[in-house]
């Protein structure tokens, strides 16, 4: 790849899958997330390679976010799969404070990282987004909100690849993925929840993080695909 790539929630889970993958490619990466503790960790696991660089940021806080493109300057792709667990009480139920938080960390988040990403993006470069199986398999009850905010990227996708032509824009979706935010969702639950999934998917098994990540790989490096959202979630929207 020999490029300079910003993985934003790059400290773990699927970010970091996606930081390791880069750098096999040859990226030089920096990482960014909000904890300096959680950063710190992704170093020592990535090596402590001289091609990485850190920095804690809060995707919500646009000073901090203009702040971080200014300091990491020319890059060539930008990678977000940053994301907070999300509502999931039923709609009559809906804390709508919590609901706010959710959009402002997921959809405004977003948002934010394009309007300063593209002072600094070369062009001809890249943004890669991430939504999820939310959009095609919502939680019932629960899930209306998730489902809202996942499958607004695409369309938020289409338009910006024309936009911002020839940058490219596009979505990652994946399924289910055995990272740290399903232990916050379902806690000790999370190993019947998997291997129920498990026996259901054609694939037949959850994913890795190491699993998900060429298909940023892919987007990143694909010159002809913009405005898409790829689909990798082991045959869960079939099921």
């Amino acid at each position: 790849m020999g490029k300079k790539v910003v993985v934003v929630g790059g400290s773990s889970g699927i970010g970091l899958g996606v930081a390791a993958s880069a750098l096999k490619s040859g990226a030089e990466l920096v990482i960014v997330g909000r904890s300096p503790e959680k950063l710190q960790a992704a170093e020592r696991t990535l090596g402590a390679d001289s091609r990485v660089r850190t920095f804690a940021a809060d995707m919500t806080k646009e000073a901090k976010i203009a702040w971080l493109f200014d300091e990491v300057g020319a890059f060539d792709h930008l990678v977000s799969t940053a994301g907070t667990p999300p509502p999931g009480d039923p709609i009559d139920r809906t804390d709508m404070d919590v609901v706010r938080r959710f959009v402002d960390n997921k959809l405004i988040g977003a948002v934010l990282l394009a309007k300063h990403a593209v002072r600094t993006l070369k062009t001809g470069g890249s943004m890669t987004l991430t939504s999820g199986i939310n959009k095609d398999r919502p939680p019932v009850p629960g899930g209306s909100v998730v489902s809202a905010i996942a499958g607004s990227f695409s369309y938020f996708a289409r338009a910006l690849s024309l936009e911002l032509a020839p940058t490219r824009v596009n979505i990652v979706s994946p399924g289910w993925v055995d990272t740290p935010m399903f232990d916050e969702l379902v806690g000790e639950a999370k190993s019947g929840f998997f291997e129920s999934m498990a026996a259901r998917l054609p694939a037949g098994k959850i994913a890795t993080p190491a699993d998900i990540a060429p298909a940023y790989i892919y987007a990143m490096e694909s010159d002809f695909t913009t405005g898409e959202t790829i689909h990798i979630d082991g045959g869960q929207r079939l099921i």
